[in-house]
């Protein structure tokens, strides 16, 4: 299957540069996933698609601010990082930029020298292993010298670092929202849990999968990066009675719905308290065993995420559906609208 075939045309005024004012105001287009019916509403309407006994699945990863401007120790050049995963101790994955200029050895001070970071390794496409160095807890320093690490699509300045987390956050370690689940407030989610829907968390950390574009012919090359997460007991035992009463598992956003069937995978449809790495590439030809639907935003053209929604329903109908969002002039990716595909 060819990555071209994962192709639409988007104009770039659709891309939604900042969040609006009230998280629930985006729209919401609502599409049968066997049939591609589809119907066009607010996103308050998933009070209404939602049903008494349905477990909603969150993803409460926490962004980090995860982006520092810095300049290196012996020449003063300005180095641009950004972080991904955690390897070990202080040892950070990471992207430079630019990567040219930082080689295993390379020092790059941030915040005036309150934080620095040496190269200890090279990898490809910008990639680099750094050690920081700083006194006191790391993450207190990064929170303050730091930048949320806002998609290359956006353009504007983020005022309020807030809304690029969702009101549930709460693990930190990822290098990107799960901008599926900035669209609800509490208010909301107190609303579907007194409507009967149960409301449960997973973890995922986001990360270099995000950053990088699909870069081979057939889709079938294509090597996901690792992500960590994690699932608690109390939320398998929840998705197991769901699956053993014939209750819809609906997940938010696709790094959920990644967690969910990797672990589904492994175990034959069935869940268990679990953490890990996760590499799992879901695209057309993938045999669900976890979800009965999905909630998520509009994604980017020849995307991974683009390929793993049309696994839920069909290339066709998902496409079809995308190209209808154009006309309708929906907005696009982290701060844009939502689709539910039930």
């Amino acid at each position: 299957m060819k990555v071209e075939d994962f192709d639409f045309h988007l104009p770039e005024e659709l891309i939604a540069q900042t969040p609006l004012l009230d998280r629930t105001s985006s729209r919401l287009m609502m599409i049968d996933k066997e049939t591609g019916t589809r119907k066009h509403g607010a996103f308050t309407d998933i009070y209404d698609e939602l049903v008494a006994g349905d477990v909603l699945v969150l993803n409460d990863t926490k962004v980090l601010p995860a982006r520092l401007y810095g300049v290196k120790e012996d020449t003063g050049a300005k180095i641009e990082v950004l972080l991904l995963k955690q390897s070990e101790a202080d040892h950070w994955e990471t992207l430079v930029k630019p990567a040219k200029r930082v080689r295993v050895g390379t020092t790059i001070s941030f915040g005036d020298g309150r934080l620095t970071a040496t190269c200890t390794e090279e990898g490809e496409q910008g990639g680099r292993t750094l050690k920081f160095h700083y006194t006191g807890v790391f993450y207190e320093v990064l929170n303050e010298l730091g930048e949320m690490p806002l998609p290359p699509y956006i353009s504007e300045t983020l005022e309020d670092r807030d809304r690029y987390q969702t009101v549930f956050a709460k693990e930190a370690g990822s290098a990107a929202a799960p901008t599926a689940g900035l669209h609800f407030t509490e208010e909301l989610l107190e609303r579907l849990r007194q409507k009967g829907v149960t409301i449960t968390f997973i973890t995922l950390h986001v990360g270099l999968g995000t950053f990088r574009p699909v870069s081979v012919d057939s889709i079938e090359e294509h090597d996901m990066h690792a992500e960590f997460y994690m699932m608690s007991k109390e939320t398998a035992e929840t998705l197991n009675a769901a699956k053993r009463d014939g209750r819809r598992i609906i997940t938010v956003g696709t790094t959920s719905t990644r967690t969910l069937e990797t672990i589904a995978q492994k175990l034959d449809g069935s869940f268990a308290e679990d953490s890990g790495w996760t590499s799992i590439f879901i695209y057309p030809g993938y045999t669900f065993k976890a979800i009965d639907g999905m909630i998520t935003n509009f994604h980017l053209p020849k995307s991974t995420l683009i390929m793993l929604v049309s696994a839920l329903s069909s290339r066709e109908i998902m496409l079809d559906a995308y190209n209808e969002a154009v006309e309708e002039k929906y907005r696009f990716f982290s701060f844009g609208d939502a689709m539910f595909i039930r």
